[in-house]
């Protein structure tokens, strides 16, 4: 039965004999929960884990884009369309958009995730043509204006291409490069890193009760697997970052079952990337009806992860959670 294990977390600049650093940050643990389905989780030593885990738990990330991995990064939320959840319509125009990103950037934001398709629960597809008509554009005029990494949020091979061409370098695939079959394959031949998000079902169904066997496990198998598939394409795991997709085909618990044990995904050797910016579990444990005053309840969500390790946190408010974050650093 395959074991799979979980770090648990810590931090201090006093460090007990035998603590193993976690992805090479500042983070650090002794211990682990052994995790195996159908059976009670344990608690083991760092040192009864198999060396192979270990390295992947311990290794520093490599850069993405010359992004140091070491560090947490805020990725601003740029939504090109007129039906996103909560931003929808905001940044359709290309002057509206430009501002925002350079706004972004100036209070802290080192990627700027832009997106031409909404992926909000039941939402409909949209056809390639117009999501590089919405997308495109927008690239191209703030690739010059600003320092940050562009990354395109796609299904979709054409637009990849389109956004490439633009001057994007990192693709963000909803659907775990389960959906266009092209993607993956363009993305390993041109060496263009990606991030591969789990998600059940698409938008227009995902939320039509999800089920697991484990969601905790499904959902690493899941990314394994598609880990996988890229490097046996060309793509090297060093240039993967993975999204456990939070309120993508989940129930409220799914979602706090993966928030509570995120360290579990460092075994796969990828930066993590955690986007639960404004969802709806935060207003419902929130008691925040109003999409747009969720940032409290979002940056709450986003500190617990960067205390389990996550490198990389997708916001719509970027200032404040810029903000929380250097406090947090400072505190800590």
């Amino acid at each position: 039965m395959r074991t799979y294990f979980r770090p648990l977390v810590q931090h201090g600049t006093t460090r007990p004999a035998g603590a193993v650093p976690l992805a090479g940050q500042t983070l650090w643990f002794t211990h682990a929960e052994a995790l195996r389905r159908g059976s009670e989780p344990e608690i083991v030593a760092a040192s009864d884990v198999p060396s192979d885990y270990l390295s992947r738990l311990s290794q520093p990330r490599a850069d993405v884009t010359g992004l140091d991995m070491q560090l947490p990064h805020i990725m601003g939320i740029l939504n090109a369309t007129p039906d996103s959840f909560s931003d929808g319509g905001v940044h359709s125009s290309v002057d509206a958009a430009r501002v925002a990103a350079v706004n972004m950037v100036a209070h802290g934001a080192t990627i700027l995730d832009i997106g031409g398709e909404s992926t909000r629960p039941g939402a409909d597809f949209v056809p390639a043509g117009e999501e590089i008509a919405r997308t495109r554009p927008l690239i191209e005029a703030i690739r010059s204006e600003t320092g940050a990494l562009i990354s395109i949020d796609t299904r979709k091979v054409d637009v990849a291409k389109a956004a490439c061409a633009a001057g994007a370098g990192l693709v963000n695939d909803v659907s775990g490069f389960t959906f266009d079959p092209a993607l993956a394959p363009f993305c390993a031949a041109q060496g263009v890193p990606v991030c591969v998000m789990h998600m059940q079902g698409d938008p227009a169904t995902m939320q039509i009760n999800p089920r697991y066997d484990n969601v905790l496990l499904d959902v690493y198998d899941f990314l394994e697997g598609q880990i996988a598939l890229l490097e046996r394409l060309g793509l090297s795991r060093d240039q993967v970052v993975v999204d456990p997709g939070i309120g993508f085909g989940k129930t409220e618990d799914h979602n706090l079952t993966l928030l509570r044990n995120l360290s579990l995904f460092h075994g796969l050797g990828c930066p993590i990337l955690l986007g639960v910016s404004r969802k709806g579990f935060i207003g419902a444990i929130g008691k925040e009806p109003c999409k747009t005053a969720r940032a409290p309840g979002s940056i709450a969500v986003a500190l617990a992860g960067l205390s389990q390790g996550v490198q990389i946190i997708r916001v719509h408010d970027v200032a404040e959670t810029c903000q929380a974050l250097r406090l947090w650093a400072a505190v800590r």
